[in-house]
């Protein structure tokens, strides 16, 4: 995997790995180099076989404190092709490749995720937050709009009237709210934020890998069609699971009353 000058990729037993934002002198601010380089780990860990699960985690006191404020300010000078090549090539592009990962991803969030720091967190498939965690959607106070996939996953998580509140007022929403409406799994004080995600990442990976993804896609897949697509493209999917080695050790390992081991194939 390349080197990298914004974040790091960690590796550690059981096939955990873990993309980590160390830019905490800048309060771990985005730019388009950093999400470039996001996307680009996510886009690798998610062809490495070797990789079952995938923490998303920061440096610091900050999960991030959103984007580059030097780096907005370029934006009001850039025409919309420039545009393009950066907030959605890098911004979006990381955004996609954590949303659209097969594997299980996992956020860990301490203090403030604002904006950029938000909607990449609210891609993965669980967030954890340490009680000092704050979320908040404030693109409208800078007079524009969530370009991440907010807008879209947002309601869906939390519900219409919430994702209103965050997105149109730019409402913060700190750690036991954020609990109480669903926004993230789980609320932990901070010392225990890395022990607890090591602990679910385990559990994540211990996952049959081609289920967990065909269901991960389903998922989003109902979200962005309709229940009869769904019926359409579940038999397809679902003959191929069947058909798996995976499939097999799962019933092998409930008739053998063990734990399965399942390798993927």
């Amino acid at each position: 995997m390349a080197e990298f000058a914004h974040i790091r990729v960690d590796r550690h037993d059981g096939g955990i790995a873990a993309v980590v934002v160390a830019r905490a002198d800048i309060g771990n601010a985005s730019s388009p180099e950093m999400l470039g380089e996001i996307r680009d780990a996510f886009t690798a860990l998610s062809a490495d076989r070797d990789v079952r699960a995938i923490l998303f985690a920061a440096e610091g006191k900050h999960f991030s404190v959103g984007a580059d404020f030097a780096f907005l300010q370029k934006l009001t000078g850039m025409a919309a092709s420039e545009i393009k090549d950066t907030v959605y090539a890098n911004f979006q592009g990381a955004a996609r490749a954590i949303y659209r990962c097969p594997k299980p991803t996992l956020a860990l969030v301490q203090g403030a995720a604002v904006t950029v720091g938000c909607e990449l967190a609210l891609a993965c498939d669980f967030r954890i937050a340490a009680d000092s965690a704050m979320f908040q959607e404030s693109w409208i106070r800078l007079g524009i709009m969530p370009p991440l996939g907010g807008t879209f996953l947002l309601p869906r998580i939390v519900g219409l009237g919430r994702a209103m509140e965050m997105c149109l007022r730019g409402k913060q929403v700190r750690a036991e709210e954020a609990l109480s409406i669903g926004l993230v799994s789980e609320v932990v004080v901070k010392d225990a934020l890395a022990v607890r995600g090591m602990e679910l990442a385990r559990e994540l990976a211990a996952s049959a890998p081609l289920a967990y993804a065909t269901v991960k896609q389903s998922i989003q897949r109902a979200l962005e069609s309709s229940m009869e697509a769904e019926w359409q493209a579940n038999l397809p999917n679902q003959a191929l699971l069947l058909g798996s080695k995976d499939h097999r050790e799962g019933l092998a390992a409930v008739t053998e009353k063990r734990a399965p081991q399942f390798r993927g194939e």
